[in-house]
């Protein structure tokens, strides 16, 4: 059959090649692709804020450091002192705790505290029957001793007269041997009998002072004058001296007090006798109080492992503002510079190229020349000996000066009196001038520190 021309072409089925992927599958791939290229994007992101961050921190911290290291401050004129500090507590210089030297009860007590009183004042009594009815009963004893004493008498009067009559009849051969010995004998009875109550007379008139005194202490007198500063027993209160004497009262003249302060070990080799001494109390602290440094007791009283010192020095309460068992704030003097070229002492470095640098609590001061001949050394102890390696002249450091045209130059100075905080400047600098700030690494160039300095005390509240 012939094929009609004239009918419309028929369209070929698609068929998929050999080996081709379905439609849907690449779809799948191309999503799947897109959410890589996201998470890679987001991550590209979070990098690159980060590397941002960094570099602002690290731009921020270098112009931070910039800044410090060119840190300038102006040599100015000041006073100031190098003190050791420490807390102490405040007591009456002269006291006495009066006391009972016997027992019994407490009848009376004639004052109360804060009364003023004079040496021979009647304090305080105490029930004295007992103690009278022993001195009678004394005083009864030595009557009847003294009677039998002018018996023995009579009697030996009579037997003296008797010997002597028996002697008298003995030469005229009236009388016998054996009657003069017996009025012998009889005579020296008699003597001995005396004698015998005269001892006694003696034992019960010392008996009867020990017991007048004991009558005598039931009245309490003040042993000086002063305030009565406490009373501890109480009117009615038995008692008993037989193991120890009982404290009634506290008398004190407050007109001068004693503080009593504690120095760490690390600081006590700074004090030395006669050295000022000042403080201040808690309920008056703008108000001060100067003193000199008496004593330094030797023995060290050992709290929680920390060895503290008692040092001793006297101030006048003529207002009487100062009462017992006030905690004081001390200052212990140990250089002072007046009107001085001052800067901060971390602006100060150890010379460079000279080994072992005298600590700064060593340099001479307005006191003189250091103390104790003993200093610290870096990692070394407390008062070794120093060592024989080359040093660096008393008081010389470096400072870094800043001239007009914001140039810097190293210069060489004396300093003097140092602290913590700034030092005294002797040769080197002048008034104005600046000098730079800057942070310091570890090791020599750490701020100065001055010898023998202990930890900062605070006053404690209770």
């Amino acid at each position: 059959m012939a094929p009609d021309h004239n009918m419309p072409p028929q369209p070929m089925p698609i068929t998929a090649p050999q080996g081709a992927v379905p439609p849907h599958v690449l779809a799948t791939q191309r999503s799947r692709r897109s959410r890589r290229r996201w998470w890679l994007l987001v991550l590209l992101l979070l990098l690159a804020s980060a590397a941002a961050g960094g570099w602002w921190l690290w731009q921020r911290g270098n112009g931070a450091t910039q800044t410090t290291a060119t840190m300038t401050v102006a040599v100015v004129r000041t006073s100031f002192e190098d003190t050791v500090s420490a807390l102490g507590r405040i007591e009456p210089r002269d006291y006495v705790d009066v006391g009972t030297q016997v027992s019994g009860q407490l009848r009376r007590i004639h004052v109360e505290p804060g009364d003023t009183v004079k040496e021979g004042d009647l304090l305080a009594e105490i029930d004295p029957t007992v103690y009278q009815a022993r001195v009678d009963s004394d005083r009864a004893q030595l009557q009847n001793l003294a009677a039998q004493l002018r018996e023995r008498q009579s009697r030996l009067q009579l037997s003296e007269q008797q010997l002597g009559r028996q002697q008298a009849l003995r030469r005229q051969n009236a009388t016998s041997d054996e009657a003069v010995q017996v009025a012998e004998a009889d005579r020296n009875v008699l003597l001995a009998q005396i004698d015998a109550l005269r001892a006694q007379t003696q034992q019960i008139e010392s008996q009867l002072r020990g017991n007048q005194a004991n009558l005598n202490y039931t009245r309490i007198y003040a042993p000086m004058a002063g305030t009565v500063a406490s009373i501890t027993a109480k009117q009615g209160q038995t008692l008993n001296a037989n193991q120890s004497a009982p404290i009634v009262l506290r008398i004190a003249d407050l007109s001068q007090m004693t503080v009593i302060t504690q120095v760490s070990e690390a600081d006590v080799s700074r004090l030395r006798v006669g050295q000022e001494a000042y403080f201040s109390t808690l309920g008056l602290p703008d108000k001060r109080y100067v003193g000199r440094l008496r004593q330094i007791l030797p023995t060290p009283e050992v709290v929680n492992n920390v060895v503290l010192f008692n040092a001793i020095f006297d101030v006048p309460n003529s207002d009487g503002a100062l009462m017992t068992q006030m905690t004081a704030q001390v200052f212990f003097v140990v250089a002072r510079a007046r009107n001085a070229l001052t800067v901060p002492a971390s602006a100060l470095r150890p010379v460079q190229g000279r080994a072992g640098m005298a600590e700064p609590g060593a340099v001479a001061s307005r006191n003189g020349p250091p103390q104790g001949g003993q200093q610290r050394r870096p990692g070394g102890r407390q008062g070794a000996p120093a060592a024989a390696a080359p040093q660096a002249a008393p008081g010389t450091y470096m400072v870094t000066v800043q001239k007009p045209d914001g140039s810097t130059e190293q210069r060489e100075v004396e300093v003097g009196v140092i602290t913590r905080v700034q030092a005294e400047i002797r040769r080197g600098l002048e008034e104005g001038e600046l000098v730079v700030l800057g942070p310091r690494p570890a090791g020599n160039n750490a701020p100065p520190r001055p010898a023998n300095q202990g930890p900062q005390m605070r006053p404690r509240l209770g």
